[in-house]
């Protein structure tokens, strides 16, 4: 599957907040990103080069799973998705807020 016309900036959606992605982000300097299901490696260091302006040194990706829920005497589907754990180098950091 080729993803040549994924353009570099459309790769994230956006910051994965939660209390464990901000305890990683203070001390070890990796950040979590919501990215396209279709988002590679090389795409997520090439986005986050052109929006943030710093290089990873590594890229980790995570395919999330969808959930089945049971809310009010109701059954559905959590959406899944794709995340991206991004590790910078030591002193660099990125402001999602």
């Amino acid at each position: 599957m080729s993803n040549l016309n994924i353009k570099p900036g459309n790769v994230l959606l956006g910051a994965h907040i939660s209390e464990k992605a901000l305890v990683n982000a203070d001390k070890s300097g990796v950040y979590a990103f919501r990215v396209l299901p279709s988002a590679t490696k090389s795409s997520i260091t090439a986005s986050v080069k052109s929006v943030y302006g710093v290089t990873p040194v590594k890229v980790r990706v995570l395919t999330i799973p969808q959930e089945k829920v049971f809310v009010r005497g109701k059954r559905g589907v959590r959406a899944g998705g794709k995340k991206a754990y991004v590790y910078l180098k030591k002193g660099e950091k990125i402001e999602i807020m």
